[in-house]
């Protein structure tokens, strides 16, 4: 467990994340087995679930709010997002998207709601100030902002705290973390990771030869960014390279590859957490057991050296 920047709660170093309720990863599971998945995770140790407004259009708020009927002791966290994927930044569509959000969810709060990623058409100032109402007005707990780097965060926080920061972070996509960790660290401002295990990579399940579906968006056919990065046919075989130099380490400590791509990533200064989704029970599981994973400064040091250039 650890706090949640300065002033936010207790959560488990890693949570479950529902993005793959909402599609884009293949052939959709049954509802049933997505319910079991979240509740597997929190009959493990997770104290969180990570959704969005646009995962499925709502499907996945949805979802998780069924999985979490009777688990008001359960945090869910949520995001609005910008048009035309989401509601809009807008002060007054952020306000709907979060009513529309609780009521998709069941819950009269949402412990903490997030802006999805940055709109170069509306102020960010003046969709932060809705961000406040809300949580003011008591229809949130806690206030953070995804995909947003260090000067959009020094303008909210000039108007009020930001709670926490959602970036992709990962052995295999550290990006400019390396200003963005420090910085939230000083300002107190929590950081839960998304793609942690780069999306399957890190689990040491996939290989040069894995095929997937035309609608999983790691197949290439779907659009997204992280594609060319992570999973093309020029890059893959170098990213498995560096899991492959991850194996003996994570023989060494008792762990999955999987477990130590988590526990590497809550052990970064100025990350709280990780988010981890998965379909199956089982695996969010071993996915929980990562939070009882500690790294040495030698571990973490092997580690480094695995990841060269990573």
């Amino acid at each position: 467990m650890k706090r949640l920047g300065s002033s936010g709660p207790e959560i488990s170093v890693v949570g479950f994340g529902a993005w793959e309720i909402g599609g884009m990863w293949g052939s959709n599971p049954e509802e049933r087995d997505m319910i079991a998945a979240i509740q597997a995770g929190v009959d493990a140790g997770m104290n969180w679930v990570d959704t969005a407004e646009v995962y499925g259009r709502g499907y996945s708020e949805e979802v998780v709010g069924r999985a979490l009927a009777d688990r008001p002791d359960v945090m869910v966290f949520t995001k609005v997002a910008p048009k035309q994927a989401g509601s809009g930044f807008e002060p007054d569509a952020v306000k709907q998207a979060c009513e529309r959000s609780l009521q998709r969810l069941g819950r009269d709060v949402i412990d903490l709601y997030q802006l999805h990623w940055p709109d170069n058409e509306i102020a960010v100032e003046d969709t932060w100030g809705a961000m406040v109402e809300l949580a003011d007005s008591g229809k949130v707990r806690w206030i953070g902002v995804s995909n947003f780097d260090v000067s959009l965060m020094k303008r909210c926080e000039a108007i009020r705290h930001v709670d926490s920061l959602q970036p992709q972070f990962s052995m295999l996509a550290r990006g400019p973390m390396e200003e963005i960790l420090p910085y939230c660290d000083e300002a107190g401002t929590g950081v839960i990771s998304y793609g942690p295990l780069a999306f399957g990579l890190l689990t040491g399940t996939i290989t040069v030869e894995t095929e997937f579906e035309d609608t999983d968006w790691r197949s290439g056919k779907m659009g997204m960014g992280n594609y060319e990065k992570l999973f093309a046919p020029d890059v893959r075989g170098k990213h498995l390279a560096t899991v492959d130099g991850l194996r003996p380490i994570a023989e060494r400590i008792g762990s999955t590859l999987g477990q130590l791509a988590l526990a590497w990533n809550f052990h970064q200064r100025g990350v709280t957490g990780a988010i981890a989704g998965s379909r199956r029970a089982g695996h969010t599981t071993e996915n929980a057991a990562a939070g009882d994973v500690s790294l040495s400064d030698e571990d973490l040091a092997d580690i480094e050296s695995a990841l060269g250039g990573a």
